[in-house]
């Protein structure tokens, strides 16, 4: 597997780069954000990921290993492929990605293009345990409710935030923001629903 290319930025299309390495020009695909990050004639160093297909080597390219994984995970979904794949990361951060699949966000997931409602519902079912986040138990209504009594709340949204990939001073101060809302809670309901604060976490650290 191709993991990284390191060279020089022969060429920028809409979709895709061509990256010199050694002499050799790679053609590698790649989502919006990656490619305004490259420019013509500049060095670049990106995350990739080789898909082999009978007919055809694709290499998508990436801003960071976390990209690049997030798109190998999308692919073990039922029903989704790379183009699907790197819609995802075309239109949601990475964080949120793994935020709506792991709360069972399916409106969040259906803004991709190309993801109906039976789509997202399928990629929760089949990533929700894979995505390193909170075990979410359903409601009937399908909405995720994870609920922790009072001491552990702090540590399990600390845990969910630098899972996502915020620094654990991010997620610090993301936390110490929410404890008069936990508090508010405490005092109402005697427990905490995490994926509220989660949700209110990363609404403020995304602004």
């Amino acid at each position: 597997m191709i993991a990284s290319l390191t060279g020089t930025v022969r060429s920028l299309g809409p979709s895709a780069a061509v990256i010199e390495v050694s002499g050799v020009g790679m053609l590698v695909h790649c989502a919006p954000g990656t490619l305004a990050r490259l420019r013509v004639g500049e060095q670049a160093n990106v995350s990739t990921s080789l898909v082999v297909r009978e007919d055809s080597l694709t290499l998508y390219g990436f801003a960071d290993d976390d990209e690049r994984e997030l798109f190998e995970l999308l692919q073990t979904a039922n029903g989704v492929g790379p183009k699907v794949a790197q819609a995802v990361l075309s239109t949601l951060p990475v964080h949120e990605v793994r935020a709506a699949i792991s709360l069972g966000e399916i409106g969040v997931l259906t803004r991709v293009p190309g993801i109906g409602k039976k789509g997202a519902e399928r990629m929760v079912l089949d990533l929700r345990d894979k995505v390193g986040m909170l075990a979410a138990p359903a409601t009937p209504g399908g909405e995720p409710t994870p609920i922790a009594p009072v001491a552990p709340w702090r540590e399990q949204l600390l845990g969910a935030l630098t899972g996502l990939g915020w620094s654990s001073g991010e997620a610090e101060g993301a936390v110490d923001a929410l404890e008069p809302q936990a508090a508010e809670a405490i005092e109402r309901d005697g427990r905490v629903e995490v994926a509220v604060l989660l949700r209110a976490a990363l609404r403020s650290l995304s602004k």
